[in-house]
């Protein structure tokens, strides 16, 4: 792992101004630095997702995406990633499954997990495939925005992951919610449908559901609970 005062150092040298707010020369300094086969997208196919999609594709044609695929996601989240795949061919998008299916799952810890330990739900399903995933990587991509909710707002564009032992990319972290259509429309990106019924941030379907309109984008996740993050960008 590089060491956090070179990160900063390389931070520094990123221009806002590549009609990206720094996402595009981000990228290109990652792939560029980073080996073809140490660095991954770790994607959800949410919006912010989609506007990453397309800038990474500019960069890195036939580049290396992850999704963590529970077995819990929303038929319209399968339907778009088929659709990015007809957009973007050359993209190898990668479904990575947990070890357990659901019904051994549900032999081992009971049913209905997610509402019984939820914490422990996205432990097997999300965060043990990636970091699987990330074994043999030296960096990943992520989607974060600081705009997201108050436990992303202090994101950089390159952070030192102790969790799973590498650098985090985050090209986004300056992008609006607002920039992030502007730019869906600009391009006439495929979405997931269910943006279209106020679900700003989408997860599996036992744990995600629509939102009022107030609080951060994440409101709909895990609503009822103080959980607000899978697991995947916690300590």
């Amino acid at each position: 792992m590089e060491n956090i005062v070179d990160i900063q150092e390389i931070t520094n040298q990123f221009s806002l101004d590549d009609g990206a707010k720094g996402a595009l020369n981000v990228l290109k300094w990652a792939y560029s630095h980073y080996p073809e086969d140490k660095i991954v997208y770790a994607s959800s196919f949410g919006a912010e997702a989609i506007v990453l999609i397309d800038l990474i594709q500019q960069v890195k044609p036939d580049a290396h995406i992850v999704f963590l695929d529970t077995d819990l996601h929303f038929p319209e989240t399968y339907d778009v990633i088929e659709k990015i795949q007809q957009r973007f061919p050359s993209l190898r998008i990668e479904k990575k499954k947990p070890e357990l299916t659901l019904d051994e799952q549900r032999e081992q810890y009971g049913s209905a997990l997610w509402k019984r330990d939820p914490g422990l739900c996205c432990q097997i399903r999300k965060v043990i495939p990636l970091r699987e995933t990330l074994t043999s990587k030296e960096a990943w991509i992520s989607g974060l925005r600081r705009e997201q909710s108050p436990t992303r707002a202090n994101t950089d564009f390159l952070n030192k992951d102790e969790k799973f032992q590498n650098i985090k990319v985050c090209p986004l972290i300056h992008w609006t919610w607002d920039e992030v259509w502007e730019y869906i429309r600009e391009k006439d990106l495929p979405y997931n449908a269910l943006h279209d019924q106020n679900y700003p941030s989408i997860g599996c379907f036992p744990c995600t559901q629509a939102v009022s309109g107030n609080g951060d984008s994440r409101e709909g996740r895990w609503a009822g609970s103080s959980k607000t993050e899978c697991g995947l960008h916690t300590r």
